[in-house]
């Protein structure tokens, strides 16, 4: 839904809503491969529209990053629990779940520097990835342990901290992320 002069929301159109996935996704793929500051034209190219599309639907270049980051964090959300219906187990539904965190994660060049600036369009991003995720890791850490594939009582945000922490250094060729939290993930298992 988009507002309109009037404050009353009206429905967005479908090919505007396909140039806004569209956008969101070639900016994210920019943004991995050239930070934040990834050109605007190359993310209007990528997303097969012209430059003027991108500033109808994101006005400043912070509209952008945080609708790229809240489309990323919605989709991790989204996808916890589909992988704990569709998984073999839990624990794979988790390990699935965590690697598809970890790309999120090491997908974000520049982001923290942009979030430190004084744009209030960054203020909130912190709690509402807190919120939308925090409570999709408990859930299926708690289906895991339930089913006693991992040790019980592991919270889900000291997990996904210690997580963060294993992909800090992921921009280094010597170093990978993946691997390492590979090892948390096979030390969860109840032995």
């Amino acid at each position: 839904m988009t507002g309109t002069e009037s404050g009353v929301p009206r429905k967005q159109r479908a090919d505007s809503r396909r140039n806004e996935t569209a956008l969101l996704e070639a900016a994210a793929a920019a943004f991995v491969v050239s930070g934040v500051n990834a050109p605007v034209r190359d993310i209007a190219a990528r997303a097969g529209v012209g430059v003027g599309t991108i500033y109808r639907h994101f006005p400043t270049r912070a509209d952008l990053i945080v609708a790229v980051y809240r489309h990323q964090v919605e989709a991790c959300a989204e996808a916890g629990p589909v992988l704990l219906t569709e998984s073999a187990t839990p624990h794979a539904a988790l390990a699935s779940w965590i690697h598809l965190f970890v790309d999120f994660l090491v997908t974000k060049h520049g982001l923290a520097e942009a979030m430190r600036s004084d744009d209030a369009a960054f203020q909130t991003l912190h709690a509402y990835f807190l919120d939308r995720l925090v409570p999709v890791c408990a859930e299926l850490l708690d289906a895991a342990s339930t089913a006693g594939e991992i040790i019980p009582g592991i919270d889900a945000l000291v997990l996904m901290h210690g997580i963060g922490n294993l992909c800090i250094g992921a921009d280094s060729p010597d170093y990978d992320a993946r691997l390492m939290v590979g090892l948390v993930i096979a030390g969860l298992r109840v032995r």
